[in-house]
């Protein structure tokens, strides 16, 4: 299935309100702009974050069929701030293991009283297919195969709203593995519906996107790339894509596509540095620039949990 063919349609119910989180094209945006306010208020003066009693009375499970420590830690920890009952399945010992079909598994979800369905898959579109085939339980998707990763999309782009103000006017380069980065593309779909016309796709030419990218410069060189940027988004690079992309070595990638404080003269004084971790030190990042005053990625983790708030919330009919 092609990460493009994928419809979102699903996602909001016949009365205009979001109903699933699926992905972000085609997502109106006032809808994009409901969930930035709503993790922005969840988050004090002093960058703490709110605890709600919204969703009390209701259960998330958490359905992670891929490996991972950050984003399934941040929707526990949004689960719990907003009082849910919050159910991590043991999908190594699950009873898909032991041939019951993936959909069985989810209907017997929902027979437990289950509301909401945390998923992340590495197959494109299977949040799509359980929205379509599991009535009557809110499908957030946090992350499919390389096709959309939607909360991280959101997250990023409330980082870059509270430093930069507006999307307009804005430059924003993207760096690294951009044609297996279902993080790139999101923040791609959520920063030109919100207004962004200068976004910048840096990459080895093996890793950038095969298909033609209208409306977005493609560069293979980061000197060019970053020049006057307003903000910079490293992506993480997977041995395995490197090594696919005749990439020799991780020193070579570093040399050519290494974000150092020299290089990060280049862009705007003012310039962010984001990065959806967790971070390869001196492969993507220097250190200097990941721990420097221009980095942000410790506030997008914070974010990370606003936004992941805000979605459970408004899917429960809070906003």
């Amino acid at each position: 299935m092609k990460p493009h063919t994928i419809s979102n349609d699903a996602q909001l119910n016949s009365n205009g309100r979001l109903s699933h989180l699926l992905g972000l094209e085609g997502l109106p945006k006032n809808q994009i702009e409901k969930i930035l306010d709503v993790a922005d208020d969840l988050i004090d003066k002093k960058g703490n974050l709110q605890k709600t009693k919204i969703l009390r009375d209701m259960s998330v499970a958490n359905l992670f069929f891929e490996p991972s420590t950050r984003t399934r830690n941040t929707f526990e920890i949004a689960g719990k701030r907003t009082s849910a009952k919050t159910i991590n399945v043991d999908l190594a010992n699950s009873a898909t293991k032991k041939n019951e079909t993936l959909m069985d598994t989810m209907h017997t979800l929902k027979a437990m009283q289950i509301d909401m369905f945390v998923i992340r898959h590495k197959q494109n579109g299977l949040p799509h297919h359980v929205a379509e085939n599991i009535k009557g339980v809110s499908i957030i998707n946090a992350g499919d195969g390389i096709n959309a990763h939607p909360t991280q999309a959101l997250l990023d782009v409330l980082t870059i709203r509270q430093h930069k103000k507006t999307f307009d006017n804005l430059s924003v380069a993207i760096v690294g593995d951009i044609r297996h980065s279902r993080v790139a593309r999101s923040g791609i779909q959520a920063m030109k519906t919100l207004g962004t016309t200068d976004i910048r796709l840096i990459a080895p030419e093996t890793l950038h996107y095969k298909e033609e990218t209208p409306g977005l410069e493609r560069f293979d060189n980061l000197d060019q790339g970053i020049e006057g940027a307003d903000v910079i988004i490293s992506l993480r690079l997977q041995k395995e894509r490197m090594i696919a992309a005749d990439i020799p070595d991780e020193q070579t990638y570093f040399e050519g596509f290494g974000l150092t404080n020299e290089r990060l003269k280049l862009a705007k004084p003012d310039a962010i540095v984001m990065h959806p971790g967790p971070v390869n030190r001196g492969i993507e990042l220097s250190s200097n620039v990941a721990d420097g005053p221009q980095s942000v990625i410790l506030q997008q983790v914070t974010n990370g949990i606003a936004v992941r708030m805000a979605v459970m919330e408004i899917l429960a009919g809070a906003f």
